[in-house]
């Protein structure tokens, strides 16, 4: 007799950040469930990344009992933006952390299986919804399933859903440049729009650089030679020595935040979330993630695991849908030189200003009164041929 599908109260698809936190936030609510991890990779794998790490994100982690997870890091304390001659550097009002994610993701994985998950090599090609169970590939069974598996997701496509706006980034591994120790560095584009160069120091001598632009319908893509070009354009010396150079897409997020109802859930890139300012999506991964987890454990636990999704839609739009609506509309101002410049200038005056600015990049920050009020007096402040604001007579 052939044996069935094997049977799973939670299959997660994808063990990245998004998926890992999916696992960590059920078996945190539910230690009992039986909750399978699944990944085409092994562990430990490059993942093609900025590899900014938000201390909302430890934050986040620690609520399902992770500490101390990057303890034997360096962090980083200051941020540099920038653009053609303007420049606002300051510290951050709590540092953040530059972690490749071969370490960063293995970590999470090996949390997630010493909390009770399964990890199981296995790449997901089909998902069909039953009425009592999902199934994939005609192998793994599971009242709930998390599709946590990335910009390219398989879990999103079954379900029928776009992915929406989508950026192009190029990442390497490079000495750091002088001048830019010890700092995160993000260096706007004059010429593509929008787009930026980052340098982002790792503690250990290299830092993660690389350069992203939107992409438009209208236009080519740009190649690797291109993006490497316009690195070196804003990051002079940023290439040098560089290694592992490896290009993602990233699927933006909108003003509009719809997850699909019923057993399938989608988080992190997966369900498009990539903050399309700053191109951070580690946060939004583990915040959905741990969300999605939560949300199928209680379901489960209410015996209608049918419901998860609509648990999952009522726990996230609260926090989730006012910020990407203020993310979207600062997305849409950036792409005025103009306002960009006026942000710089404005950060640069006010550490308050810069810190809302940093929340609305990294987590989930809002366009607040302090940032309006910045932009304001900004375009009130003529600039000299240098560049640097000159305050008015």
């Amino acid at each position: 007799m052939t044996p069935g599908p094997a049977r799973w109260d939670l299959a997660v698809v994808g063990a990245g950040p998004a998926g890992a936190a999916t696992a960590l936030g059920a078996l945190h609510a539910d230690p009992g469930l039986r909750v399978a991890l699944l990944d085409r990779a092994a562990f430990p794998r490059d993942k093609a990344c900025g590899d900014g790490v938000a201390p909302h994100v430890l934050d986040l982690l620690a609520e399902v009992g992770v500490t101390g997870l990057l303890d034997d890091r360096t962090p980083v304390g200051r941020l540099r933006l920038g653009r053609g001659g303007l420049a606002a550097e300051r510290r951050m009002a709590r540092p953040a952390w530059v972690v490749p994610r071969r370490i960063l993701d293995a970590r999470l994985v090996d949390a997630a299986v010493a909390a009770g998950a399964r990890l199981l090599r296995h790449r997901v090609r089909d998902l069909r919804q039953h009425t009592d169970a999902v199934l994939l590939d005609g192998e793994i069974s599971a009242a709930v399933v998390v599709g946590a598996d990335g910009a390219h997701s398989v879990v999103r496509r079954a379900l029928g859903r776009p992915r929406g706006p989508v950026a192009l980034a190029l990442r390497g591994y490079a000495p750091v440049a002088p001048g830019r120790s010890g700092a995160q560095v993000i260096e706007f584009g004059t010429r593509h729009q929008p787009s930026y160069a980052w340098s982002f120091d790792r503690g250990d001598g290299l830092a993660n650089v690389g350069y992203g632009e939107f992409l438009h319908r209208n236009r080519p893509a740009p190649t690797r030679a291109q993006l490497l070009e316009r690195l070196e354009t804003l990051l002079p010396g940023a290439t040098g020595g560089g290694r592992h150079w490896v290009g993602h897409h990233l699927p933006l997020s909108t003003a509009r935040w719809r997850p699909p109802a019923g057993r399938v859930l989608l988080a992190g890139d997966a369900a498009c979330l990539v903050n399309p300012l700053t191109g951070e999506g580690i946060h939004y991964a583990v915040a959905t993630g741990v969300a999605a987890g939560r949300a199928a454990a209680a379901a489960l636990r209410a015996g209608r695991p049918e419901q998860a999704g609509e648990r999952y839609a009522l726990a996230t739009r609260r926090i989730l849908l006012p910020h990407l609506r203020h993310t979207a509309l600062a997305a849409r101002l950036a792409r005025s030189t103009r306002v960009i410049e006026a942000g710089l200038r404005a950060s640069a005056a006010d550490q308050r200003v810069f810190d809302d600015f940093v929340e609305l990049g990294l987590a989930w920050g809002r366009f607040t009164p302090t940032v309006a009020l910045g932009l304001g007096r900004a375009f009130l402040i003529p600039v000299r041929p240098t560049g640097r604001p000159q305050e008015p007579a």
